[in-house]
């Protein structure tokens, strides 16, 4: 193997290298709306994320709407972390009529 070709397999080697970075860095940039217009879209999806924000690196707020209901999701570290939902608060009670005795007869 004489040099020759071993400097034109190392320039074959970077050239596929930075392809390949170039590809990913265009998929991370551009990706997510590339991949929306070739996946086909049914006439009407159930689930939409609304909104996201980031609490800190391990923890984010979503925001999902699913058949007009959204929900907000805590999620952080591979799990949802939503406490379980609140309990409605109680119906007021009732007002209660004062017992009347019967008046007797004399």
């Amino acid at each position: 193997m004489d040099f020759a070709s071993f400097a034109r397999a190392v320039f074959a080697l970077a050239i596929t290298v930075g392809l390949i970075g170039l590809a990913a860095v265009a998929m991370r940039r551009f990706g997510p709306d590339v991949m929306s217009r070739l996946v086909p879209h049914r006439a009407e999806r159930r689930l939409a994320v609304v909104e996201t924000l980031v609490l800190d690196p391990s923890r984010r707020l979503v925001l999902v709407s699913c058949d007009g209901d959204e929900k907000l999701l805590l999620l952080g570290e591979g799990q949802v972390l939503n406490p379980p939902p609140a309990s409605p608060a109680p119906a007021p009670a009732p007002a209660r009529r004062k017992a009347t005795k019967p008046k007797a007869d004399a």
